[in-house]
């Protein structure tokens, strides 16, 4: 994830400055435990501030509204005791080239300075920190004691001290093309490492970006440099500290993360989409879509964990109700040879440990095994104990074989959903893998009593896929189960289609057909490729997919979500790789 880097945070400041000073703050709200949201108003309007001191996302801009849900973080309740209801009344950086911002606060324009918050965007090492007119710490979002860091403590009551600054040279404009040459080739070395190691304020994208656009190699030595280079090198450079003298940024996106200059502009399919936004709203798009890939992943890690497990757990039971089962089978077996053994008591002789006996139909003799110490009577009434306790338990087993299979069957299903959710492009992914999370907790598959999706501002409601079939009608798939008996009990109307896997675990496809409107066959062939790719069965050449009008499927009465039963159903053959092409002709994967 790219850090914001002292460039990046010059042109937040410059905007900042321009529209939002002064203003009053009227909320302080803690998202969690790395963001803060500050609520701003001004003559033009309200919005927020987020501040983040996100270990891998430190950053300041204005972003979206908080969550309508409580805050119960102490941090943010201190920050509103002290400031709520004062003036914004400056934003600064506290040196050259340090990633350091004050806010200060006053009662209102012109009037003293109350109150400072030290905003520290340091990578692992940000912290946000209020402190008082006597500059004593009063809060801090992460307090370091004196165990921690021999450096510098963060400690309530303590003297605020700024970081420690690095020992390298400032970038100054009035720095002569000599001098600046020498101290980069002072010790030979590769150009990018070494432009870091001489200078503040620059960042590994930074350096990139002045060296491409010299058109030089970053891992080029600094002794093999031409004199050509040294000064395409200087006029990038030049360039670089007047875009900061002069705040004349050019926020864009570029091919790893975004920029803030205006140099080596990647052409993008729609312009239009990015060339008016500003540097907060790049930074809060960017940022808010790298947070919740790295949320997808580790979720979709925690859930695919969980349903392996579970499934294992699950899987081990089945065989062993099946195996008790199959010990069963042998009850009538055993009644049978009781049978004989009454049918012959004049045949039994004692001490016998064995006794063969015609069949009553075949003929056929039957080795009956006896227990020497026993008569035949009592060897005939062992038996037929051992047949009423393996009936007994045949009884009781069916039931619990019954439960574990559909068990087996639904996770099966929300594991074909999950499989689905292979990589984060857009919220909606997010979205949907929540919505998974929160059903499994539901259904109490996962203990986690304090999770609250709505506590963390996902509570959008996901959306299915939506494809246009080869006429032009509108095909719905469902990606997880929620979406499934919305689109089979809400979405469907009277002249639809439902399509699914037959006994396979897969998505529900509904093919929306306009009154007075029929599918053709290639409708329906799309429609039965794409829920034969959307299962569980993706990897098949040939999967059977049943379709019926939506009138005929229904939700057993306590079932779980997702699970149907259907009727006047029809089966057609889906080719899930023929659906798999067509969607990367689309270019929907």
């Amino acid at each position: 994830m790219q850090p914001v880097d002292f460039t990046t945070l010059m042109a937040i400041c410059h905007e900042l400055r321009q529209t939002w000073l002064p203003a009053r703050l009227e909320q302080v709200y803690q998202r969690d435990r790395y963001t803060l949201s500050l609520a701003l108003r001004t003559l033009q309007g309200r919005s927020w501030l987020t501040i983040s001191w996100h270990p891998q996302a430190a950053r300041l801009h204005i972003g979206d509204p908080p969550p309508r849900q409580p805050d119960t973080f102490t941090f943010s309740q201190q920050l509103w005791h002290q400031l709520g209801g004062l003036a914004l009344v400056a934003i600064d950086l506290v040196a050259p080239f340090e990633r350091v911002l004050v806010l200060q606060f006053a009662k209102r324009p012109g009037d003293p300075i109350l109150w400072q918050v030290y905003v520290e965007i340091m990578g692992q090492y940000s912290n946000v920190i209020l402190v008082n007119q006597a500059q004593e710490i009063v809060t801090a979002a992460y307090q370091v004691s004196d165990r921690q860091s021999r450096i510098r403590s963060i400690q309530t009551g303590d003297p605020y001290e700024l970081p420690p600054r690095p020992t390298s040279a400032v970038p100054t404009l009035e720095d002569p093309y000599d001098r600046w040459q020498d101290r980069i080739q002072l010790i030979p070395g590769p150009l990018g490492k070494t432009l870091l190691k001489t200078y503040r304020g620059l960042s590994s994208t930074l350096v990139a970006e002045l060296v491409t656009h010299a058109d030089l190699d970053p891992t080029i030595g600094t002794d093999q440099l031409q004199t050509s280079d040294w000064e395409r090198l200087f006029q990038a450079w030049q360039t670089w500290l007047h875009t900061l003298a002069d705040c004349t940024f050019s926020p864009h996106l570029t091919a790893q993360g975004y920029s803030v200059l205006g140099w080596n502009q990647p052409e993008v399919a729609h312009p239009g989409d990015w060339a008016s936004l500003t540097a907060q709203e790049i930074l809060q798009r960017y940022y808010t879509d790298r947070l919740n890939e790295q949320t997808f992943r580790q979720l979709q890690h925690q859930l695919q964990q969980r349903l392996a497990n579970l499934l294992s757990k699950l899987c081990l039971k089945r065989d062993g109700f099946l195996d008790r089962l199959q010990a069963s089978d042998r009850s009538d077996e055993l009644r049978q040879q009781a049978d004989l053994l009454m049918a012959h008591l004049h045949l039994g002789e004692p001490g016998m440990s064995q006794i063969e006996l015609p069949d009553f139909e075949t003929g056929q003799p039957i080795r009956v095994s006896l227990s020497p110490e026993k008569n035949l009577v009592q060897n005939a009434q062992s038996l037929y104990k051992q047949y009423q306790k393996l009936t007994r338990a045949r009884a009781a087993i069916d039931p619990l074989l019954a439960n574990v299979q559909s068990e087996i069957h639904y996770l099966e299903q929300v594991d074909t959903a999950l499989r689905q959710l292979e990589t984060y492009t857009t919220i909606a992914d997010l979205d949907t893998l929540e919505e998974i999370r929160e059903e499994l907790i539901q259904q109490g598959y996962l203990e986690d009593p304090t999770y609250r999706r709505e506590s963390q501002g996902q509570d959008r409601a996901s959306e299915p896929h939506h494809y246009p079939t080869p006429a032009g009608f509108e095909l719905l798939i469902g990606r997880n189960n929620r979406q499934n008996d919305q689109l089979t009990f809400r979405t469907a109307g009277d002249y639809d289609l439902w399509f699914h896997t037959q006994e396979i675990p897969g998505s529900h496809v509904l093919l929306r057909i306009p009154p007075g409107s029929v599918p053709d066959e290639a409708d329906l062939q799309f429609a039965a490729d794409l829920a034969a790719y959307y299962s569980q069965a993706r990897q098949s050449e040939q999967v059977p997919v049943i379709y019926t009008q939506p009138k005929h499927v229904y939700k057993p009465k306590g079932a779980k979500p997702g699970t149907v039963i259907y009727k006047q159903e029809q089966i057609l053959w889906g080719n899930p790789q023929r659906g798999l092409s067509w969607l990367r002709e689309e270019k929907k994967i």
